[in-house]
């Protein structure tokens, strides 16, 4: 279980570190409600890479691929203004035959050509599941799986100012800053795609956020450059208020290897229902066409009360104290001005209790902002 190779550094300049799923990391940097305010009102900067990077390449990678994701292959990158690289990335889950996940995942393909290769971004939980899965799955001669995680690094910068810093920063002001902002959720930016720093937007946040890979030194003085350039140091306790805000939910915690994306809602963002075969395909199209999942993930508005921990039951109000749920992420949100959770309610259920407090689903469901 590698370390982030920002880990030294971080420390040094403050960082509180804890474990997370096995890896250290940086918590806090001693002021998270600076932290907060800065990703809301200027620019903070998280290190990420604590996440697993697998570089997938090889005689037909995408190929191999193809049939073990679920949503479709980002296309090729491009040359724009003969200065900067622009691609497209995609977001996947990785099923067992009986529609389970082993992980969600980023895919951006980095490598044109006859140079086809392509960069996974996994979460920390799904990472060895996944790392069995394609060693079983693909075949070498196909194409290899370098697990590139101690030699690489990754950093989100979040903020109003974000896009700013990122033009200058890595770009010399060659790409602008309204240029970064545009397109979809994963579009990305490099002078040198392989072997230099990857921009790459994001939704995983609700200000806005883009995440920065590359070598591990290089990511090291983008750090540095940016904390200079005015970015405010942060950590995970900050990123997941943020993250839980927006209603996004990470692998490890608010999905696991008993979760089926339909349950999750993120169906629309990780399944493409007009590609063609992959592992659990079967069971989501029967889902999709036939069936329904008996609970689904909700974003709810708790109020003025503690913040429950992961695995707190939601409960039925009619007497009977049935489960009919369960708090999975939650946080104390200065956005909504309490606490804010995501859980898995059953299906038809509208009114239940959760620390001895009488909620109602249409009521305490919120949805994230555009």
């Amino acid at each position: 279980m590698h370390a982030s190779p920002l880990l030294d550094r971080l420390k040094g300049e403050g960082g509180v570190v804890s474990e997370y799923h096995g890896r250290s990391l940086v918590r806090h940097f001693g002021h998270p409600t600076r932290e907060y305010e800065s990703a809301v009102e200027s620019v903070a900067v998280f290190d990420r890479s604590h996440r697993t990077r697998l570089h997938v390449l090889g005689r037909a990678p995408g190929q191999m691929l193809n049939g073990i994701l679920t949503g479709r292959l980002p296309a090729e990158p491009r040359l724009e203004a003969g200065h900067s690289w622009v691609g497209e990335g995609s977001y996947h889950a990785v099923l067992t035959p009986k529609g389970k996940m082993i992980t969600d995942l980023v895919a951006l393909r980095i490598g044109a050509g006859d140079a086809e290769s392509y960069l996974l971004d996994v979460p920390v939980a799904g990472a060895a599941g996944l790392i069995e899965h394609l060693r079983k799955f693909v075949p070498p001669r196909f194409a290899e799986i370098r697990d590139e995680s101690v030699s690489t690094a990754c950093v989100s910068v979040v903020g109003p100012k974000a896009a700013e810093l990122l033009s200058q920063a890595v770009f010399d002001r060659r790409l602008t800053p309204g240029a970064l902002a545009e397109g979809p959720e994963y579009r990305w930016w490099s002078t040198e795609p392989v072997a230099g720093l990857v921009v790459v937007r994001s939704d995983e946040v609700w200000p806005d956020a883009w995440s920065v890979y590359g070598p591990a030194e290089s990511v090291e003085a983008f750090w540095e450059t940016a904390v200079e350039g005015g970015a405010t140091p942060a950590g995970l306790g900050v990123w997941s208020t943020l993250r839980v805000e927006a209603g996004r939910p990470v692998f490890g915690t608010d999905m696991d290897d008993g979760t089926m994306p339909p349950e999750a809602g993120i169906v629309d963002r990780a399944i493409d229902h007009t590609k063609g075969c992959y592992t659990g395909q079967e069971v989501i199209v029967r889902i999709r066409d036939r069936g329904h999942v008996n609970r689904h993930l909700r974003l709810l508005r708790l109020g003025d009360v503690p913040a429950p921990s992961p695995g707190t039951p939601l409960t039925s109000v009619e007497g009977t104290d049935k489960p009919v749920g369960e708090i999975r992420s939650s946080v104390q949100s200065p956005r909504f001005g309490g606490t804010v959770a995501l859980a898995y309610v059953r299906r038809g259920v509208t009114d239940f209790d959760v620390l001895g407090s009488r909620l109602r689903l249409d009521e305490v469901e919120i949805q994230p902002e555009p």
